[in-house]
């Protein structure tokens, strides 16, 4: 029984969190959270930045790259985040067409990728997610497909082609598996979620476009908890949106944010205009998120939003209770033919 889902708090400073499109927390809760970073003056952070619920500033690493060829360990198009059983790093680059690996301290450990459409080659890759088995799911965006591959880029199995039929994608985003290992991916241009089994067999599918409830406009991140709950970034429509396992919708989130104790600690020791600033502006929309990009949900049921646009994370936390058969009565087949 879902009896709440109360906002925590903000993350994240704008000068060292700059346009973050995914993150991912590690079993200590330390919060990575990948981006733009910035590589210019004072306030120098690389696209990877590390924080904690607290939104202590852990430090920075990694670069951004102007042209191509991307050098190792640089980043220019980054896209997505994920972490393996050991806790080391997978990072998609959509400019470089590549996945680089880091160690959780920032260590660069390698490569890999090529361009192109043949079976094991990529064209912007962005969405990942590890399956049970320890092997990378990585949304094949412009080749409309979904690929897997082992830690060391070594082909597999891919699905999916462009189209609007069961099964088909246009320009697919977002990846996230459940507890059984089924596959659940947002297939942006389409409006739509699809549910696939661990080797690519269609299940269903839900959502249509529009901005209504349970309707989505160019859906991005995406993650399941361990009650089976959905989560979709509906970046089009600024909100996230929560479903059902069989995809009903529930409510939607549309930001709820404050300001974060970092950049409360710029405002009061470097910034007397941004103070005024602040003072002088209408807050409602200060507090709404703009281009969600991802959303991550821990086992403790904290929901984080990277609020790309505003440069921060939203941290909002489940209240649930488990409930067993005798305890609730089977679905209503006339909802609105029910008085009591």
């Amino acid at each position: 029984m879902r009896a709440g889902f109360p906002y925590v708090r903000t993350l994240g400073e704008f000068r060292k969190i700059r346009f973050p499109s995914d993150l991912v927390i590690t079993k200590d809760r330390v919060i990575y959270s990948f981006g733009v970073g910035s590589n210019y003056g004072k306030g120098f952070s690389g696209p990877i930045s590390l924080t904690n619920l607290d939104d202590d500033d852990l430090g920075s690493f990694g670069w951004l790259a102007n042209e191509l060829p991307v050098p190792d360990g640089a980043f220019m198009w980054p896209s997505q985040v994920v972490m393996d059983s050991d806790e080391v790093l997978y990072l998609s680059d959509q400019a470089c067409h590549r996945i680089s690996i880091y160690s959780r301290w920032g260590e660069f450990r390698g490569k890999w990728g090529t361009y192109g459409r043949e079976d094991g080659q990529i064209d912007r890759p962005s969405g990942l997610a590890f399956d049970l088995d320890d092997n990378l799911m990585v949304v094949d965006t412009m080749n409309h497909r979904v690929q897997k591959f082992t830690k060391d880029g070594r082909f597999i199995m891919n699905w999916g082609s462009f189209g609007t039929e069961d099964g088909q994608f246009n320009l697919p985003w977002g990846i996230t598996l459940d507890e059984m290992g089924n596959v659940y991916v947002s297939d942006w241009r389409n409006d739509r979620v699809q549910k696939f089994t661990a080797d690519g067999e269609f299940i269903w599918k839900f959502g249509e476009s529009g901005s209504g409830d349970g309707q989505l406009r160019r859906p991005a991140g995406l993650a399941v908890d361990k009650d089976g709950d959905i989560y979709v970034c509906d970046w089009g429509n600024n909100r996230v949106q929560l479903f059902t396992e069989d995809g009903r919708y529930v409510q939607q989130f549309l930001g709820d944010a404050t300001l974060s104790k970092l950049n409360l600690k710029v405002m009061f020791e470097r910034s007397a205009r941004l103070r005024r600033m602040r003072d002088s502006a209408n807050l409602e929309p200060e507090k709404y998120f703009a281009r969600p990009r991802s959303v991550r949900v821990n086992d403790n049921g904290y929901m984080y939003v990277s609020d790309y646009e505003h440069y921060r994370i939203q941290v909002y936390k489940k209240e649930a209770y488990p409930m067993d058969e005798s305890q609730i009565i089977p679905p209503f087949k006339a909802p609105t033919l029910n008085a009591n």
